[in-house]
């Protein structure tokens, strides 16, 4: 699949499907909508769509990606008479006519069972009642199955910026161990974010020392900047940075312990060590291996 098409080509095969774990609205989407393949012939467009023109160069690499993988983002579409009436993904009805589909995955709503889902939608955002992960896959359902552009999702929440949603979508690029981790609550969206766009890996191994040695957000940006001045070489098989000596150290305090071990340091380098003990007895046998 070629690159360079940007939101326009993201939005119609998207990489990251909506995960219903992060869905406020899973269940209720679950009890109005039905998933089915539909003859594309019985597929028509809307004509109040307000969008006419599609990029021609777009769709025909579109179609060339759908032969290979199909539809992998269902349409979103309503009865109409003996015909269903696209509400969500023209640009993909078209591209898999050009590719040659005779049939079509498709949600299958009514406009009031639409209407409502997206009233839920903008509620629920509006109340802030939702984590990162669960704001980031509504807005994200609300431009990729209502049609929103980011401009309309932020009007409708009180005047968000374009590229504060825009930033708030980008939690999806994340690989899905950080997104546990961030809807757990065991790493916050400000440690999260640096992580975007690293290789699964490397984000993972940074994730991990975060959590553990409790970094800042600004400590994380730092690490991150460091892997990125340093990423010729995987992150194992370097020598870590200066103000990343902890890990080794960690790993060895714990071997000879026999238990956690935890480093945590400042800004100006000063810090302490925490080793865990579950009893009496584990609390004497550490006090006699540091007394030799």
């Amino acid at each position: 699949m070629k690159k360079g098409l940007g939101r326009g080509f993201e939005s119609l095969i998207p990489t990251n499907l909506i995960d219903e774990t992060f869905d406020p609205t899973a269940q209720q989407d679950e009890k109005v909508s039905r998933l089915r393949d539909i003859a594309i012939d019985r597929v028509v467009p809307d004509p109040d769509q307000p969008r006419r023109f599609f990029d021609e160069a777009a769709l025909n690499e579109l179609a060339e990606s759908v032969r290979e993988h199909g539809v992998v983002q269902p349409i979103v579409v309503t009865p109409k008479g003996d015909k269903y009436l696209i509400v969500a993904g023209e640009r993909r009805w078209r591209a898999a006519n050009k590719a040659g589909l005779t049939e079509v995955p498709c949600i299958v709503r009514s406009m009031n069972d639409q209407n409502r889902l997206e009233i839920s939608l903008i509620e629920n955002l509006q109340r802030h009642d939702l984590n990162a992960l669960e704001t980031a896959t509504a807005y994200q359902k609300l431009r990729d199955q209502f049609n929103m552009t980011l401009e309309e999702i932020g009007k409708r929440l009180g005047g968000k910026s374009i590229s504060a949603v825009s930033n708030t979508l980008r939690l999806l690029k994340l690989p899905k161990s950080v997104q546990k981790a961030l809807f757990e609550g065991r790493l916050n969206e400000g440690q999260a974010r640096p992580l975007i766009g690293l290789p699964e890996e490397a984000a993972e191994d940074i994730m991990e020392r975060a959590i553990r040695e409790e970094w800042s957000a600004r400590r994380v940006e730092q690490v991150v900047t460091l892997w990125k001045q340093a990423k010729d070489s995987p992150i194992e098989n370097k020598r870590r940075p200066a103000d990343m000596p902890h890990a080794d150290v960690v790993a060895s305090l714990s071997k000879r312990f026999g238990t956690g071990v935890k480093i945590r340091t400042n800004g100006r380098g000063a810090g302490q060590i925490s080793i865990k003990f579950k009893d009496g007895l584990e609390f004497e046998r550490i006090r006699e291996l540091l007394e030799r």
